[in-house]
């Protein structure tokens, strides 16, 4: 159960160790009898439907444990990343985010992604880095004076994006993007906070430094208001 990748790099392997073979061998067989199948790409699906078996009888068996179940939905998702771009897979088959899109699945999926999200926020703010910019000594390129804690924030969002922009179903994004703005309006509520404490002095480094992070949010959302 903790070693998901042995079996989903086996398949990835299994896919690219036969593609030449069946590209040169059995695929003009079928274009002769003249049938429309892919031979490479049925040859795939044929191997991503054992998965799919595998991964409906492991979930049961560690959905209530966060290690494991994290480690599955990253080693999946690389898995899918892979299947696509490297070999063509096509987005009208089966594939493992159905899987994940079960309900039970998913709600734990979207439990354990809001309370890694947590953790990595709670960390960022109270590094001792979070209202420094990385690159305060390059002025070309810190224009907006970001500090840190508001670019690794936006960095976390954008990798929630990633990791659920594959999912089949729109309903299914649409609660992860409730996610996400539960996590913008949580960060905002840390930045007040952290503002409150510096009213007495609103020049000082600190209250700049939030001010320009609100800014810099504000910003790339503004930014990212195109992307359906």
């Amino acid at each position: 159960l903790n070693k998901p990748e042995w079996y989903l790099t086996q398949v990835l392997m299994w896919i690219g160790n036969h593609a030449k073979f069946l590209d040169d061998k059995i695929q003009p067989i079928l274009d002769k009898a003249g049938s429309p199948v892919n031979a490479g790409l049925e040859f795939s699906r044929a191997l991503v439907m054992l998965i799919l078996e595998k991964l409906a009888a492991d979930i049961p068996c560690l959905l209530y444990d966060d290690t494991l179940f994290c480690h599955l939905v990253d080693e999946v998702l690389l898995f899918e990343r892979e299947l696509y771009s490297v070999h063509g897979y096509l987005s009208s088959f089966p594939s493992c985010m159905h899987i994940l899109s079960e309900e039970s699945c998913f709600q734990r999926w979207l439990t354990v992604e809001k309370k890694f999200a947590l953790q990595k926020m709670d960390s960022m703010l109270s590094s001792e880095a979070a209202w420094i910019s990385q690159y305060k000594d390059i002025t070309d390129v810190d224009e907006m004076k970001v500090p840190d804690c508001a670019e690794t924030f936006m960095t976390l969002l954008l990798v929630i994006t990633d990791r659920y922009k594959n999912l089949p179903t729109a309903s299914r994004k649409l609660q992860f993007l409730g996610l996400q703005k539960e996590l913008v309006d949580d960060f905002r509520i840390r930045l007040t906070q952290v503002m409150k404490e510096e009213t007495r002095a609103s020049l000082g480094f600190r209250y700049c430094a939030i001010l320009n992070a609100v800014n810099y949010i504000a910003t790339v959302l503004a930014d990212w208001a195109d992307n359906v």
